[in-house]
């Protein structure tokens, strides 16, 4: 993806250490809310492609027992094509991030990096002198909502 190099913050590794002690369903609503928060790097670039939306949905709709895994699967695939086919690294990044976080309704392992790729949109999508700063910020966003979820906290 591009010239821009992405650096992580201690948060990233946090996260990643955390994420066994989170029941599957929790870590699927986190990783379609830390999808959902960069959506618009992509419809900006395409704004009639669904498939970010798609795949968003179908990971809450599996948490709630209305699709089945292997249709969340295929909104996964979808998503990641569209990060094939999408205009700018932001972009590609935020349908990588809705593609890993359906994907989670399959493995639980794919929400750390649809995480991961919400804080790469972020950095791909700031001005160069915000990225660290804004990296960060999305960072912290991602663990305290994570423990929120898991105490049962609102969005």
């Amino acid at each position: 993806m591009g010239n821009v190099k992405f650096i992580d913050t201690d948060k990233g590794r946090t996260i990643g250490e955390l994420q066994s002690v989170f029941e599957h369903k929790t870590l699927v609503l986190w990783a379609v809310d830390c999808a959902e928060r960069v959506l618009p790097f992509f419809e900006e670039r395409h704004p009639d492609d669904k498939r970010l939306r798609e795949a968003i949905e179908a990971g809450r709709a599996w948490v709630r027992g209305e699709l089945t895994m292997s249709e969340a699967r295929k909104a996964a695939f979808a998503a990641h094509a569209a990060a094939r086919e999408a205009e700018g690294d932001a972009a590609c990044a935020a349908a990588r991030s809705a593609g890993q976080a359906a994907a989670s309704a399959h493995v639980a392992g794919h929400a750390v990096h649809a995480a991961t790729y919400a804080a790469k949109a972020i950095t791909y999508g700031s001005y160069p002198a915000d990225r660290n700063s804004n990296t960060a910020i999305e960072r912290e966003w991602q663990l305290q909502h994570l423990l929120d979820l898991k105490s049962g906290g609102e969005k």
